[in-house]
């Protein structure tokens, strides 16, 4: 089987491709099955996306980009399977899916982790936002011989259009995203950590705990840290920032003692795959979460971590764990264990292969 990959993204550089499919590849090797991937952007482009300025280049990066699915589209003929993450195209009408489904008659297995037929723009992308197409998700879904999604919100809306719809975890690697248990091992002079990871297009959700943590630390010691692309500068007495990097991402992670992952309630965060709550689960300290959507479902309230809806959930839970390292030792290890079982790459790795069958 020659299978071929179309992403928005270059391999290696964008957590919904890395933890969704690309940790799965050696899988594929080890079936005997051979794969490409082909991305939408180039790597001069893709570092200057999610920047101010340079509107030179990403416009340049997008015209080369349409013109590299341009002419794959007449170099598919190889290929058993074309599997689409998110759109082949960043903007526009769904052209090239439509040509590879109902043209070339190819079989297309369609991926996506986030409710991306809802508008949701942000300073970063707004004027793509304003060129997308969103009515194409449930095209591409109609056109779709399998769809993979992360959740069952997600799913309940690909089943509107595909009737072979598959639930397939974001996942880690729980080989390398281990658990450094001395990390989470407070000294007398030391206090602990509170912190939250993930990118500029997220950091918006811990606007809602901002007050809440001002509050806390009133009478409270904790560091807060947070570990993304771009510092929001919080108002902390003892807060941190650490710019993300895919070389130390674990460690980073490590540093943390309680992982937080706030949400709004809305149809949006209902589509999300809850990688914040994985990522922390996975290192071994508990997740404290909004139970909205599959958070629900990922944390164990009580057990790997707490859920929390209002200002006094989250202050209750932040004071116990801060206040009982024992507590948060044990959470933690439940929470490798339950990631280790149900979003790992050994766990889901034949519901993935099972999507070429």
């Amino acid at each position: 089987m020659n299978i071929l990959f179309l992403t928005p993204y270059p391999k290696g550089s964008a957590p919904s491709q890395r933890f969704r499919f690309e940790l799965f590849f050696e899988a594929l090797r080890a079936k005997g099955w051979s794969y490409q991937v082909k991305s939408f952007w180039d790597e001069k482009t893709w570092h200057k996306l999610y920047e101010g300025g340079s509107n030179w280049i990403k416009t340049i990066g997008l015209i080369k980009g349409f013109g590299r699915r341009k002419w794959l589209m007449l170099n598919l003929k190889g290929y058993d399977i074309i599997f689409i993450h998110r759109e082949a195209a960043p903007i526009g009408p769904p052209v090239f899916e439509w040509f590879i489904a109902q043209v070339l008659k190819k079989k297309i297995v369609y991926d996506f982790d986030d409710a991306i037929w809802l508008p949701n723009t942000s300073d970063h992308n707004s004027m793509a936002g304003r060129l997308k197409w969103h009515s194409k998700v449930g095209a591409i879904c109609r056109w779709s011989w399998k769809v993979s999604v992360g959740n069952e919100y997600l799913a309940d809306y690909a089943g509107q259009y595909c009737e072979h719809v598959a639930i397939t975890p974001t996942v880690v690697n729980t080989s390398v995203h281990i658990s450094t248990i001395n990390s989470h091992l407070s000294t007398p002079n030391s206090q602990p950590v509170l912190g939250w990871t993930g990118s500029h297009s997220t950091l918006k959700y811990l606007n809602s705990l901002l007050p809440m943590l001002q509050r806390l630390e009133q009478s409270l010691a904790f560091t807060f840290v947070v570990i993304a692309d771009k510092d929001p500068l919080l108002s902390l007495k003892h807060y941190r920032f650490i710019k993300w990097s895919k070389d130390q991402e674990i460690d980073d992670l490590n540093e943390l003692d309680i992982g937080l992952m706030p949400l709004e309630d809305d149809q949006w965060s209902k589509g999300k795959c809850g990688f914040k709550a994985i990522q922390y689960g996975a290192v071994g300290i508990p997740a404290l979460v909004s139970p909205v959507g599959v958070n629900q479902v990922i944390v164990e309230h009580g057990v790997t971590g707490f859920h929390c809806s209002t200002d006094k959930d989250w202050e209750t839970a932040i004071s116990t764990l801060i206040a009982n390292q024992e507590l948060r030792l044990k959470m933690g290890q439940a929470g490798r264990k339950r990631i280790i079982k149900h979003y790992s790459v050994e766990s889901e790795k034949e519901r993935f292969l099972a999507l070429f069958d």
